[in-house]
Parts: C-alpha cells; sequence; structure tokens
C-alpha cells in the first residue's frame, strides 16, 4: 500500500520568507528576522553593491558580507515538529549541522591580503588561490561565502588579468569559475577591469593548455563578453575572433563546451558592425558552416546560434562573400529554413533575404535554385504554422528574383507564390 500524506497545516515561522518552504537551516539576520541560510545568503551575495543590501522584510540595510547568526531553538522546533508529522506533506527535513563559517571566514582574510601583495613569490599565490577554491568547494554556503566576502573577488581578478605566469592565471581562473559569481558582481569586474580581463582570457587560449583549462577561458570569454557595455563590446580585439574560430575548427563541430562558448561570443559580439568584419576576416563564416554541417540541427540552441551569427555576419559585405564562397553555404542555410524551430528559421530567411539582395549575382540566383532554398522559401512563405514576419520576409526575398526563379525548371510553377 502507498504512504497516505496527511494534510498537516505546517507553522507559519518555521517558513522561510524568501522560498516559503519548511527552513533546513534558519539563521538569524541582525534586523531579528530569521531566513533559511542558502536563501538568505544567496540573497546577500546577489546585493548590488554594499549599500543596497536589505533585510528583505524590513527593508533595513544589511552589510553583503554579514555572517547571520544560527537560530538553533527554531531548528529544534522544526526537527521536532517533523518526528511528530512523518506524513506531512512537506519535504523531508534532515538534521543539518551548521557550517564552521567562522572559521573559514577567518581563514579568507589572510588569503585574500596574501594575493593583494605585489611582492609574494608565485608559489605563495598559488598556494593562497588553491586554497581560496578549496573553501569555496566544502558546500554550497562556504561558495556564497567567498563570494561575497569583501575582496575576495576583486583580488582573484587582479592576479587574473596582472600575471605572467600561466599556472596563476590556471589557478586564478578555476578559483572565479568556482564561485559561479552572480551577474552584477560580473559586470562589476568587467566595468573595471575591461579589455584587460579580455585579453588575459585570450593568452589563456592561445596557450597550449590542457581541455579542462581551454573549456573554462572559453566559457569565461563568453560571459564576460556578454556582460561588456556596449561601447566596449563594439570594439573586441581581432584574437577574440580568431579565438573563437580555433575554438570551432578544434572541435570540428563536436559537442564541447568551448564550441558552445565559441558560439555564444560570435553571435553576440557581431550585433556591431566593427565586429562583423573582424569575424569574418577571421573565418567566421566558414567556421560556422561547417558547425551546421557537422550538426545537423540535432542541438537547437547550437542551431539558432550559429544562424544568429551569420545572420549579423551577413549584414557586411565581407560575411555575405565568405557565405556564397563556401560550397554548402547557402545549401545549409537553405536547409535551416524548415524543420529546426521558428528562431533558426527565421534566421535562416534573413541570411537567404540578404544575399538575394546584395550579393545575387547571377551564378548565386541559380545556386539558390539548385540548392533547394528558393523551394523552401515558397514554403515558408504560404505556411500557416510559420511567424507572419518570417512569412513576409520569405515573400520579400521572393519577389526579389521572381522572373528568373518562376522559370527556373527546378521550380514547379504552381508553387511559385508570386
Amino acid at each position: 500500500m502507498e504512504e497516505q500524506v496527511v494534510e498537516v497545516e505546517v507553522p507559519s515561522y518555521f517558513l522561510c520568507p524568501i522560498t516559503l518552504d519548511v527552513m533546513r537551516d534558519p539563521v538569524t539576520l541582525p534586523t531579528g528576522i530569521t531566513y533559511d541560510r542558502h536563501a538568505i545568503h544567496r540573497w546577500l551575495r546577489l546585493a548590488d553593491g554594499a549599500t543596497s543590501a536589505t533585510c528583505p522584510l524590513t527593508k533595513l540595510p544589511v552589510a553583503p558580507d554579514c555572517e547571520p547568526t544560527p537560530n538553533h531553538t527554531l531548528r529544534r522546533l522544526i526537527h521536532s515538529w517533523c518526528t511528530l508529522n512523518p506524513g506531512a506533506a512537506v519535504d523531508s527535513i534532515e538534521r543539518v549541522s551548521t557550517p564552521p563559517a567562522s572559521a573559514n571566514r577567518a581563514r579568507l582574510g589572510p588569503l585574500v591580503s596574501r594575493l593583494a601583495d605585489p611582492k609574494k613569490p608565485e608559489r605563495e599565490t598559488l598556494a593562497a588561490l588553491r586554497e581560496i577554491r578549496d573553501v569555496a568547494s566544502e558546500s554550497e554556503s562556504d561558495r556564497e561565502l567567498v563570494a561575497a566576502f569583501p575582496g575576495a573577488a576583486d583580488a582573484l581578478f587582479a592576479v587574473l588579468v596582472s600575471t605572467s605566469a600561466s599556472s596563476e592565471a590556471d589557478m586564478a581562473l578555476d578559483a572565479i569559475s568556482s564561485l559561479r559569481l552572480a551577474e552584477p558582481c560580473l559586470v562589476r569586474a568587467v566595468d573595471r577591469d575591461g579589455m584587460a580581463l579580455v585579453d588575459a582570457l585570450v593568452s589563456m587560449l592561445q596557450r597550449d593548455a590542457d581541455a579542462v583549462s581551454r573549456a573554462r577561458a572559453a566559457m569565461f570569454l563568453a560571459d564576460v563578453t556578454a556582460c561588456m557595455a556596449p561601447s566596449r563590446a563594439s570594439s573586441l580585439p581581432e584574437q577574440v575572433f580568431v579565438e573563437a574560430v580555433r575554438l570551432l575548427r578544434d572541435n570540428d563541430g563536436r559537442a564541447t563546451a568551448e564550441t558552445k562558448a565559441a558560439l555564444r561570443v560570435l553571435a553576440g559580439a557581431t550585433s556591431y558592425g566593427r565586429n562583423r568584419i573582424k569575424a569574418a576576416e577571421a573565418g567566421a563564416v566558414a567556421a560556422l558552416v561547417e558547425v551546421l554541417l557537422v550538426d545537423g540541427g540535432r542541438r537547437r540552441a547550437w542551431c539558432e546560434l550559429a544562424l544568429c551569427a551569420l545572420d549579423r555576419l551577413c549584414g557586411c559585405a565581407e560575411g555575405r562573400a565568405a557565405l556564397v564562397a563556401h560550397g554548402a553555404g547557402l545549401a545549409v542555410v537553405g536547409e535551416k529554413v524548415i524543420g529546426t524551430s521558428a528562431a533558426a528559421s527565421g534566421k535562416a530567411v534573413r541570411v537567404l533575404r540578404s544575399v538575394a539582395r546584395y550579393a545575387a549575382t547571377a551564378e548565386v540566383v541559380r545556386e539558390m535554385v539548385a540548392t533547394g532554398a528558393v523551394t523552401k522559401l515558397c514554403a515558408v512563405a504560404v505556411s500557416p504554422e510559420t511567424q507572419e514576419r518570417t512569412r513576409e520576409r520569405a515573400r520579400e526575398t521572393l519577389r526579389m528574383h521572381a522572373e528568373a526563379w518562376r522559370s527556373s525548371p527546378c521550380i514547379h510553377p504552381n508553387r511559385y507564390p508570386f
């Protein structure tokens, strides 16, 4: 027989005001309000600046590095209540021990100071970086403690952008990645360090590092470029695109973290005109076409990212020329017009429209028919399941060369909409 779930009213003071779930490890802020440890640590860590951290209920200011006081009495009450109500419709509450936050906090101070010392030997820096990483990996609460500790993240970023030792850079990025910093913290670091941070990550990609370090640098570069202000993101160094293309080629379109990170970099950075030319000259168009060929649409997100980048690259003459020059460029884009996703279809139609409008030599017009791209556009133009904007762009593209395409033996005359 299945165990019957009993409807039992949970005392309101057992619930965390943030998650509204029964607290596993209740802690109390200086404001007198009790929260679950994990929830309040996350709340304080996400605070954008030291002056904006507040108690969620009272709105009173709280220091982001505040260490709440364990509420042992309430925790014992919750455990006792759960023991007396084993059939209650609440998640299982296990006995948890209070993390040794004070001990780890005491360890962090000297470690951060050691990283800030410009005269420290490399071995001491590595030891400090390793210990910070180890503290962060002990538990979720310790990770949040390190992330919120004053100066810890700044010290790690300072090592990453200033060191010339590859071992220090690798260990610093390992520690930063383990913290999974909130977006406001990452944005502040990007605003402060700017291109120095990008240059450091590009240098790591240029080295013959191990696969793990290379993947970590690629993923963090994607995060950094996504957080950059437009004034900086619009003029990224050429080496960013050279390394992104190299990541795609080295992995041959295979499902790796580096491939996805490179696609994110290209899709995001090519929204700016100056970056499009740099990416096209780095060979991004050919690399993206190869990704679409190898992937075959199996990973929808990858397909959408690649087509997004191609759409933006076709906003410049260099990108369009590279696409039509690739033996499979028009064919693979035409294939994605139907059968992948609405977003992929929309991007593929936009690419074909750019080519038809700005790069349509007689040879290109014939190739669009021969590869089946025009047939796919005809299907999209009349499909009620396609988004209206995509249908209209398909019709617009078909009107551009209607005379040549309508008379083609590859197109059934009754299926051409114009």
